[in-house]
């Protein structure tokens, strides 16, 4: 692979994913970018993509954090400058137009937009869960704790990286 193609290729990717991930941000880029550098230029393994996303997850900070780390996997450091640069400057312009040329109106546009945004983001969680279970889960016992997760995060309010925690646990023990 070369360097500077790899740089600009996933520069690009990820800047396009940016300007549609305006307010869906980790949900939407982490399915797509993952299928970039995992299945169409393999520069990644998904167990490499998946340690990636799950150790900027677990880490302090924007949820975002997984792109530096995955730029960084790819094509070293001019990788995670430029896929950090790619994945915040352009939503970031592209909400300074918006919010300048709306200016403080609140009216059915914004509306309908904050609307649509809510079951656009869970099916991208969904698909995100979906793509980090297929490349993970091994067997039946694997998938029944992914299944146990997801209840208990959405009938508790314990902290997912307690589950994390646990799930490293089982896989240490062998248990899974």
């Amino acid at each position: 692979m070369h360097e500077e193609s790899a740089v600009l290729d996933l520069t690009l990717h990820i800047a396009m994913l940016a300007v549609m991930a305006v307010g869906g941000g980790v949900i939407l880029i982490a399915p797509e970018v993952s299928q970039f550098v995992v299945g169409a230029r393999h520069w990644l393994s998904n167990e490499q993509f998946s340690a990636a996303y799950a150790i900027a997850q677990a880490a302090p900070g924007p949820n975002l954090l997984f792109i530096s780390f995955v730029g960084w996997l790819a094509a070293g450091w001019a990788g995670a400058i430029c896929a950090t640069l790619a994945v915040v400057v352009p939503s970031t312009v592209l909400t300074m137009v918006i919010v300048k040329a709306r200016g403080e109106e609140e009216g059915r546009f914004s509306r309908a937009l904050g609307e649509a945004f809510a079951p656009m983001s869970i099916g991208f969680l969904v698909a995100t869960a979906w793509i980090f279970s297929q490349s993970s889960n091994t067997d039946w016992r694997a998938y029944a704790l992914t299944l146990a997760c997801a209840g208990i995060v959405l009938r508790s309010k314990l902290n997912p990286v307690m589950l994390i925690a646990l799930g490293a646990a089982a896989g240490m023990l062998r248990l899974i």
